[in-house]
């Protein structure tokens, strides 16, 4: 996946190949465009898909917390949205030390041994599942089942 800088948070920086991302600091200051997310720091990939299955693996670390999913191309970039299903989002984040699906109305704790490092994302548009698994033991960590993208693009 290359991450698209057009959607990038302010507060992220990408490297120059587009494959990794980060917090930076202080905020860096960026043409403000409807593409980019203002209040969650969140960025897109380039590539979309509507028919398919696609996957691909995040390097998620040791350390720090991380969102990873995919998002409805017309997931609300400015402003306050809703994390999880009923905003354009289904994902799998580690916040506070816990791993958590973002489902709707509230966030579902995911009960793991240890976390993982690297994620893997598998998307089924015509299944119309998102699962995410250790890639490193392919053991499974959450499914979102019976997701309906309506035709729409969806991005990483």
């Amino acid at each position: 996946v290359t991450l698209d800088p057009d959607t990038a948070h302010p507060d992220l920086v990408l490297s120059e190949d587009g494959k990794s991302v980060w917090r930076g600091a202080p905020r860096r200051r960026l043409p403000d465009s409807p593409q980019r997310f203002d209040y969650w720091p969140f960025v897109l990939g380039h590539q979309g898909f509507v028919a398919g299955r696609h996957c691909w693996d995040v390097d998620v670390g040791d350390g720090g917390d991380w969102a990873v999913g995919v998002a409805r191309e017309s997931v609300r970039r400015k402003g306050r949205l809703s994390l999880g299903p009923q905003g354009g989002i289904w994902g799998l984040e580690k916040w506070g030390g816990q791993v958590r699906a973002l489902t709707t109305r509230k966030v579902t704790l995911v009960a793991l041994r240890w976390l993982p490092r690297r994620v893997s994302v598998h998307l089924d548009c015509g299944g119309g599942t998102v699962a995410f698994f250790d890639a490193e033991d392919g053991g499974l960590l959450f499914v979102f089942s019976r997701v309906s993208f309506a035709g729409e693009r969806v991005r990483p």
